[in-house]
């Protein structure tokens, strides 16, 4: 990487961040609707209350239990100075369109309200920690290595609820180059 410049964006990180953020708790009301982010590495003892009533926690849905209704990807952009990630979605019914998209990272996350007339993709800008990546290529190749790997999407809908879909994959070229 002699001569190459860092962006403010890239992580100066020698080796890849541990996850920081504590889990994700969503909380819904029954009555209402309303929605809370439990935040903070405690868990409370007793579920928030809203309309009188203890509200619901969600349970994540895999995205095997919603497909083919609804089919969530995403992909890796930029490399080594700036990254981002882009969320896709397409959604056999109407009312399975999201509501709001959040990525959890390495040290916090990023959420993203969705309007009626957005299309995908939704675009996640990272930094500092976040930005990660093991190699020096201007453009990720989504490799072995999976710098995000222990980054979720939550995807929110009101039908269905909550969708979590970890960044996990590698990228189908390298899985067809090792079958040359």
């Amino acid at each position: 990487m002699a001569g190459q410049e860092f962006g403010h964006l890239r992580s100066r990180a020698a080796r890849k961040p541990w996850p920081e953020c504590p889990e994700i708790l969503i909380y819904r009301c029954n009555q209402c609707g309303k929605l809370y982010q439990g935040l903070g590495y405690d868990v409370p003892p007793q579920e928030p209350i809203c309309c009188a009533a203890s509200m619901e926690q969600l349970k994540p849905l895999h995205l095997k239990d919603v497909a083919p209704e609804i089919d969530v990807d995403y992909k890796i952009v930029g490399g080594f100075n700036q990254s981002a990630v882009q969320v896709f979605w397409e959604t056999k019914q109407p009312g399975e369109r999201p509501e709001w998209v959040l990525l959890k990272t390495f040290t916090g996350g990023y959420m993203k309200y969705v309007n009626s007339k957005k299309q995908p993709p939704l675009i996640f800008p990272l930094s500092d920690e976040d930005a990660y990546v093991y190699c020096d290529r201007i453009i990720c190749q989504e490799c072995v290595f999976r710098c995000k790997r222990g980054f979720i999407i939550y995807f929110y809908t009101k039908t269905r609820g909550l969708l979590e879909v970890p960044l996990e994959k590698i990228a189908d070229f390298f899985k067809s180059t090792k079958e040359i």
